[in-house]
């Protein structure tokens, strides 16, 4: 999506998880920022933008990424808008479980392949900590005994390996409610 483009009903609702009827009704009701052309209603994306960091009282949304992997932590950084989400990426899920003990983090994507601790481990120590956070977990092995593991210790969202910036936003648009999403 260009910046200066204009976005249809169906796409708002596509970017912000939501049915169309959704979008048209809290656009009708000023709620979410529009303009009519015509009969039509239309969207800017950069006040789309705008009003989900409003909805996340304008703070942003703090992101927690462990792999092990440098790339995986930079194509999360590349992928999402600076004023709207804090991305800290860790390699070390040591340093991962020092972090969840210090900063409250809106979600945490977690790779089961970790030296030091596995993801299991990590994530059962992490909801030991924080047991609201929303956790997606990052792998290439979705049918792996450490999968199977990792299940023990609560729901959890999967993200498989390899993926893309447009896979990082949906991900995060299943989080959105109490999360601000943009790109």
């Amino acid at each position: 999506m260009t910046m200066n483009r204009l976005l249809t009903v169906k796409e708002v609702a596509q970017y912000l998880n939501v049915k169309p009827v959704t979008v048209r009704r809290r656009a009708n009701s000023g709620e979410i920022p529009s303009i009519r052309i015509g009969n039509r209603i239309r969207f800017h994306k950069q006040q789309i933008d705008r009003w989900l960091l409003q909805r996340s009282n304008g703070r942003p949304v703090h992101i927690l990424v462990v792999d092990d992997e440098p790339l995986v932590g930079e194509l999360f950084k590349e992928s999402l808008n600076e004023n709207i989400y804090q991305v800290t990426t860790t390699l070390s899920s040591l340093e991962a479980l020092e972090l969840v003990s210090n900063k409250h983090f809106d979600i945490i994507f977690l790779d089961l392949l970790m030296p030091e601790l596995d993801g299991a481990e990590l994530f059962q120590r992490i909801r030991q900590t924080d047991n609201r956070v929303p956790i997606a977990i990052i792998t290439g092995y979705p049918d792996s005994e450490l999968m199977r593991r990792t299940m023990e210790h609560g729901p959890f969202t999967v993200m498989k390996k390899p993926f893309n910036s447009e896979d990082i936003l949906d991900t995060l648009r299943s989080f959105s409610q109490g999360i601000a999403v943009a790109e």
